[in-house]
Order: structure tokens, then sequence, then C-alpha cells
């Protein structure tokens, strides 16, 4: 018989409750003890860049399941300063896949030429965090600016195309190649109504809008005015030009004299029928509108950069029965136009007058090269339609989202 005293009892109780905390203190530190930090930490700059990105490089911690457990993979917190162990702040967050054999960071807002030391530590899903990797002293990582920006690449892949475009157009046209041209029915009518105006022996009335010669409104009306004024010096018509800038009067004297000389008829140039009214908008509205109730204008242009006085002008023009053609890019304006005049050079049909007019082999080949940027546009507007419009229903890892994504950041963006 073994008999078992009070002291033996309490000693074995003893070491079983111990054991019995020991084993639930090691299980809890197994569950929520830090992950092992990352290694191999090294800090390059960034490629074709402009100096403000570099690439915090560094493989994972040995504890991450490397995306085979989404549950338990870690996230990594680059943390950067200015002066080595000096106040780091965080800078950026990335998680490992499947693939991570080694992760590459971009970080951004850095300043060319400038040091920086940057730091890497591991947090798992408790929010455990890792001892940090760091940078050594004698190694920050500086970011700097190349000669090439690769994140405009596709912009210069498009702009290379567009210019070769343009050179081969001119070429082309240079070497005889017959471009087709749409057919502009406002220019068309420059000679009809002119020659109207002839017969009815009553003058033609050119209003260059309200802008000043900066304004590329109003060179492409200065340009369409010299073949109004060439008709006007062929067909011997009165032509008025009033303007409400000075530098635009003389432009338009020196285009209509040169006109005149062109057609052979110097003399019949009068110079003070171009004229300076005011600057103001309203008074000089004011006086066009006089001007068409008095003499009554047999044909009206309007070619350039307008506002209100557009519908003032157009339906004083149609009330007083004269043609009238109009042209401007200013959206707002376009539907006076159209509504009260007989033809509307609308947009790129104003400015494509100069070469359309001329026939100049330099500008026409210009011009059907920029349409090959207007296909291009016109491509990724509707391919970028297209992917916004299916992505939605796709998964969020799905190649249209990929596309939609390179699409927006890559090629229409800065990378």
């Amino acid at each position: 018989m073994i008999s078992v005293t009070p002291a033996r009892m309490n000693s074995s109780l003893a070491r079983h409750l111990m054991l019995m905390v020991g084993l639930l203190l090691a299980m809890g530190a197994t569950l929520t003890a830090a992950p092992l930090p990352p290694t191999e930490l090294s800090v390059v700059d960034h490629p074709l860049d402009g100096g403000k990105v570099v690439d915090v490089q560094f493989a994972p911690s040995a504890d991450d399941p490397l995306g085979q457990n989404p549950e338990q993979t870690l996230e990594y917190v680059v943390l950067a300063s200015g002066e080595f162990h000096g106040e780091y702040t965080e800078v950026a967050r990335a998680r490992s896949s499947q693939a991570s054999k080694r992760l590459v960071v971009p970080v951004g807002s850095r300043v060319a030429g400038v040091p920086y030391w940057f730091r890497v530590v591991a947090v798992n899903a408790a929010g455990e965090k890792s001892a940090f990797i760091e940078t050594p002293q004698d190694a920050p990582g500086i970011a700097t600016q190349q000669w090439v920006d690769g994140r405009r690449m596709w912009l210069a892949a498009m702009m290379a195309v567009i210019c070769g475009a343009v050179v081969a157009y001119v070429v082309a046209a240079r070497r005889g190649v017959k471009l087709n041209i749409r057919k502009i029915a406002g220019l068309d009518a420059i000679e009809d109504a002119v020659g109207r105006a002839t017969e009815m022996g009553q003058a033609c009335l050119f209003v260059p809008g309200v802008l000043d010669i900066n304004d590329i409104q109003t060179i492409a009306g200065l340009t369409i005015l010299g073949r109004v004024a060439e008709k006007a010096a062929e067909y011997d018509c009165e032509l008025d030009v009033p303007t409400s800038r000075s530098l635009v009067m003389t432009a338009a004297r020196e285009t209509v004299a040169a006109a005149f000389y062109a057609a052979a008829r110097p003399d019949a140039f009068r110079e003070d029928r171009i004229y300076y009214v005011t600057d103001e908008q309203f008074g000089y509205v004011a006086h066009l509108t006089g001007i068409m109730v008095r003499e009554k204008p047999a044909a009206c242009f309007y070619l350039g950069a307008f506002f209100a006085e557009s519908l003032i002008l157009s339906e004083t023009g149609n009330a007083v029965g004269a043609i009238q053609i109009a042209g401007t890019a200013q959206p707002a304006q376009l539907p006076f136009f159209v509504a009260a005049c007989d033809y509307t050079l609308i947009g790129e049909e104003f400015f494509a007058a100069s070469a359309y007019l001329s026939g100049d082999p330099d500008q026409l080949g210009s011009l059907k090269g920029q349409d090959v940027g207007k296909v291009i546009v016109t491509v990724l507007v509707l391919v970028g339609v297209a992917l916004s419009t299916i992505a939605p229903f796709t998964e969020p890892d799905s190649s249209f989202h990929a596309a939609k994504s390179y699409l927006l950041n890559s090629i229409l963006g800065e990378g």
C-alpha cells in the first residue's frame, strides 16, 4: 500500500500547473509572434524618369506564404528619412504574390539629387511588426533625372507617327500626288457671294472678329480675307473691313493690299475702307449694325472670334437680305451662325481654310497628316469606351481591367 503525503501531492500538482501554464504561454507566443524581417534590401534609381522616383527592392520575409494563403500574407511598410537614423515616415506599402521572389516598390515624391535612407518592416494580419531592415549609411537612395522620361514613350511614339505622316503627305503632294480634301461649301461660296454683290452694285462687309491679332481665330479669318479681297479686286467690288483692334486693322490692310496687287489692281485698293472703330465690344457691334442697316451690303463675312455679338450681327445681316458666310471656333456661338447664316465654317473647316484655298502642297500635306492623328485619337477613345463599358461586368483581376488601367495610366497618362 502506497501512501501519498499532502506535500508530495501538492508538489505534483504544482508541476502539472506549471507545465500547463508554460504550454499556454508557448502557444500564445507562437500565435502572436512577430514575423521575421525582409532581407536583401537595396535602393536603385528608377529608370527613365524625371528624377523623382527610386525603387526600393527587397526579398520577402521567410514567414511570408507568398500569396498561397491570402489570410496570412504579410504587408510590407516602406519608411524613408532624409537623415540616417533620423525620423522615418511611411512612404509606401506593398504585398507579395505567389511569384514574389523579390519585391520592387516605386517610391515617389523624392527630390532629384537628394539622398534618402529607407527602412522596411513586415506586418502580419494581427498588426505585429517585424524588426526593420535598413539601407546602409553609405548607400542611400538618390533619384537622378534621366535624359528620357519613360512615362512619355507612348506620347513620343504617337508624335513620331503623326509627324511621319505629315512629312510623307507633304513629300507626296510636292511630287504631284493628288490629295483628296473634302469640299467646304462655305469657302466655295466666297466667289458667288462677291459676284452677287458686284451684280447688285453693293459692297461686301468683312468682320474679322473681336479679338486681337494674337488669337489664332483672328489669323485664320485674315487668311480668308485675302481670298475675299482677291475676288473683290477681280470683280471690282467694294470691300469694307471695320476692325475692333488697331493691330488687326494694320494686318488687314496689308492682306487686302497684297491681294489687290496679286490681282494686278493696285490702283483699286482703298486703304480708308479698312479702319479701326473701337475696342469696346458693343460699341463696335453698334457701328457694324448701323452700316448694315444704312448701306445694306450684299455679302457679309463673319470670320474670327465672336461672343454675344454673333446673334446680333447674323440677325441684322439676315434682315437686310445679305448672303452671309460665318466661321468661328467658339462652340457657344456656332448655333447662332448656323441658324441665321447661309454658310458656316465649323471649327476645323475654319482653320483648314488656308490650305483649302491656296492649294499649297506643304499645307495640304500637313492637313492630311493631321488626319492620321485624328484617327489615332478616335481609335483610343473607342477602345477606352469599350473597356470602360465591359470592365464593370468582369472580375477585378480580369484582363479588361488590366487593359483599361494600362490605357489610362500608361498610354494616356504618365505611367
